[in-house]
């Protein structure tokens, strides 16, 4: 890619490249600065935000300080990510990761839970090049006082007692009072190795050992070792195995917890508000996360999840919320942070989410078919988790009447939305089946029965006849790409003349340019959004299952050739640009190619995953 000589002061989502360590994560744009990095873990404030705010924002840039070209990419499977820089005079490459050792994962009470290190690479290949530093912190959104020190071995930032420390060879010197730069050459054969390290306690800075070559070869045997455990060998596995991977990411080791995205308030529509901060923990999007890494060969992600579900349930004795943060904090207020401009102008940029105080009836079917889902290959549910399980059948089978705001989070009046009645249809359903297939205690009479009072209410006053579609909720004539789920979880089969055309009208109706909206209709806030890459999934997963595998395989090719070049994937694209928006990478973007892949694999007759058990973490 060739970059402009007066490059804008955002980059494209597509730009950005992700690292991580399974507490936090890192994006980088092709131009070497690292634009997002909330620290020690994922719903931490932020670091650098660049990304929200171009000028206030923060970053830490290593990069050309002339024109060039970029060509980058992963380290085979791994999440080790490189960049190749060619010059007039030269060619480099910086490596990027951030340090993940083979050992166990560190949990809170270690002393060394809290340090995250970043280790950034450069060498020189040919020639010789030019480059330039920016080292720009800004904590806690750009909220916080930032003192910076120069010293001899970097760079010292500071507020309060925490720091990052920027372990540099190249001398800094300081650009205001909060900023330190560089510019300096690199040589063919040359390697200069730059550590950013943060911790709360600026007393503790010396605690981590120098040692790059170390970290670097323990980080690649980690990701090596967990890329190869993937069991699927259909078609698009490398396509499939960066998506596994990017999930893995996504996962928050010290507790088991799996986030939907490590951003937030990247916008649905560029300059528009619907800005939403994703660095939390949905049961929904958790749930089908894990059934796609199962599917895969990853149990040991599904054990560790379980575990932190357990814990969350038997703690607030089965009052499940819809979202929580990654120790399993229910408080989630919202904020917004009006001193940022939003990515290219996009405000509010929110911090928090106060969806996490929504009714959505759905959590139970999602959460009860990923226990299901995952029963053959794990242990049974324990005696108090199936009394939590046992419980939130109750409460699908008691509320399935009530409206709520359903999956999309609208944020207007509650409605009886079709998919948080298919959703409770799906908790008994499964319920009923792990109860039978378990021995274990439930009022099945009672369950049975309103499962099928549930499936007859779906039946009479979802489908609307005159629209020959099952619609976004009951009472209305607004089409919603969810019902696509209907033979997907097994409640009509896919040939049904209902669901046929249901997907007929919304191909007609949602769609534009090939792509599938959530929806059209007014829902309460201003503006508008791009497609939704789930939604198109779906699409591929019904046609495949209505024996159209030629056209879904076409679908999915259209699907994926709006990512990147690394093969990632935010929440919507927009149908006309091709552009990515929405937060990035998403884990519904990702989990959903992933199955779309392994149902194709399936419908064509070619090699399926295995599903043999996988080693420890």
């Amino acid at each position: 890619m060739i970059e402009p000589d007066n490059e804008d002061l955002y980059r494209p989502i597509a730009d950005y490249a992700i690292i991580g360590d399974t507490r936090t994560a890192a994006l980088i744009a092709s131009n070497g600065s690292l634009d997002w990095f909330c620290c020690p873990r994922f719903d931490s404030p932020a670091v650098f935000c660049s990304m929200l705010d171009a000028k206030k924002g923060g970053r830490f840039r290593i990069g050309p300080g002339e024109r060039y070209t970029c060509s980058r990419a992963y380290v085979d499977a791994t999440n080790v990510l490189t960049m190749t820089y060619s010059v007039a005079s030269g060619q480099y490459r910086l490596t990027d990761f951030m340090p993940i050792a083979a050992a166990p994962v560190l949990h809170s009470d270690d002393p060394r839970y809290e340090h995250t290190c970043i280790l950034r690479r450069v060498e020189g290949l040919s020639g010789e090049a030019e480059l330039e530093i920016e080292f720009r912190p800004t904590f806690d959104f750009g909220r916080a006082e930032t003192r910076m020190e120069v010293l001899p071995e970097g760079a010292l930032a500071r507020t309060g007692s925490a720091f990052l420390l920027l372990r540099s060879p190249v001398p800094l010197l300081e650009d205001g009072s909060s900023s330190a730069c560089a510019r300096f050459r690199i040589k063919a054969g040359e390697r200069l190795d730059f550590y950013l390290d943060y911790s709360p306690d600026s007393a503790d800075r010396s605690e981590y050992a120098l040692d790059a070559d170390r970290h670097l070869s323990e980080t690649l045997s980690y990701w090596r070792e967990w890329a190869d455990r993937c069991t699927y060998r259909g078609p698009y596995r490398d396509l499939v195995q960066r998506s596994a991977l990017v999930l893995k990411l996504l996962t928050h080791g010290p507790s088991g917890a799996i986030i939907a995205a490590p951003t937030t308030s990247l916008p649905e529509e560029v300059g528009g508000e619907r800005n939403w901060d994703y660095r939390y923990t949905w049961i929904r999007d958790s749930s089908l996360i894990l059934q796609a890494l199962m599917s895969t060969g990853y149990h040991c992600e599904s054990h560790a999840f379980f575990d932190w579900l357990e814990s969350l349930c038997i703690k607030c004795c089965g009052d499940l919320q819809i979202m929580y943060t990654v120790d399993g904090n229910r408080e989630l207020p919202e904020e917004l942070l009006m001193h940022l401009d939003g990515y290219r102008g996009s405000r509010p940029v929110r911090i928090g989410n106060a969806a996490a105080d929504q009714k959505q009836l759905d959590i139970y079917g999602e959460l009860l078919d990923a226990v299901y889902f995952c029963y053959e290959a794990m242990r049974p549910p324990r005696p108090e988790f199936w009394e939590v399980l046992r419980y939130l059948a109750d409460q699908a089978a008691a509320r399935w009447r009530e409206p709520d705001e359903g999956i999309w989070e609208v944020r207007g009046e509650r409605q009886h939305y079709l998919y948080s009645k298919l959703q409770c249809w799906v908790a008994l359903d499964r319920a009923i089946r792990l109860a039978e297939q378990g021995q274990l205690a439930a009022d099945l009479k009672r369950w049975r029965s309103t499962r099928d009072d549930i499936r007859e209410a779906i039946l009479t006053e979802g489908y609307d006849v005159e629209l020959g579609a099952f619609t976004q909720a009951f009472g209305i004539k607004a089409l919603d790409a969810s019902a696509l789920t209907i033979p997907l979880v097994g409640f009509l089969p896919a040939s049904d003349p209902r669901v046929c055309s249901t997907v007929a009208q919304i191909r007609k109706q949602l769609s534009s340019q090939g792509l599938v909206y959530r929806y059209l209709n007014e829902d309460g806030l201003p503006g508008g959004e791009a497609a939704f890459a789930l939604c198109n999934f779906w699409l591929v997963d019904n046609l495949v299952l209505a024996g159209q595998v030629e056209e879904a395989q076409q679908i999915f090719e259209r699907i994926i050739s709006h990512g990147n070049d690394l093969r990632l994937f935010s929440e919507e694209f927009d149908p006309h640009s091709g552009e990515l928006l929405g937060n990035y990478p998403q884990g519904f973007t990702h989990l959903a190619l992933i199955r779309s892949a392994v149902n194709l694999t399936k419908a064509t007759g070619k090699p399926v995953p295995e599903r043999g058990r996988s080693s420890g973490r």
